[in-house]
């Protein structure tokens, strides 16, 4: 799979920095919990589906670690920063040893046919 990204190129030199470093530190933050843990779940306050995922994943009993940025009326730029990190547009995002693996519906499926329990053995 090969995701279509703006060739640095095509980036006016005068805001390649800016471009860069948009909500780094959240991204970094990101980063580094998912190289930490096995699961993490990245939400968003009054959204349904990161509170799916977590019910999903307590039902399993299988351990992660969620983090949660804003909501609906707050925190939409840095929460834009992880969609183009990412490249995934919706939360929450679900990662199992540094793959992302989707949202909610996604877990779901990946649970129903037995590869979830693999992927995190």
């Amino acid at each position: 799979m090969s995701r279509k990204i703006l060739d640095e190129a095509h980036i006016h030199p005068a805001v390649r920095e800016r471009v860069s470093g948009y909500h780094r530190d959240l991204v970094s933050e990101v980063q580094t919990a998912v190289a930490a843990n096995k699961v993490v779940v990245v939400g968003m306050g009054l959204n349904p589906f990161p509170r799916k995922a977590r019910k999903i994943l307590d039902g399993l009993g299988t351990p992660y670690t969620y983090l949660s940025y804003g909501n609906y009326l707050s925190e939409w730029r840095p929460r834009t920063a992880l969609k183009m990190w990412a490249g995934w547009p919706t939360f929450p995002m679900i990662f199992v040893k540094g793959t992302l693996i989707g949202g909610a519906t996604d877990l779901q499926k990946l649970v129903d046919n037995g590869e979830f329990a693999r992927m995190v053995a």
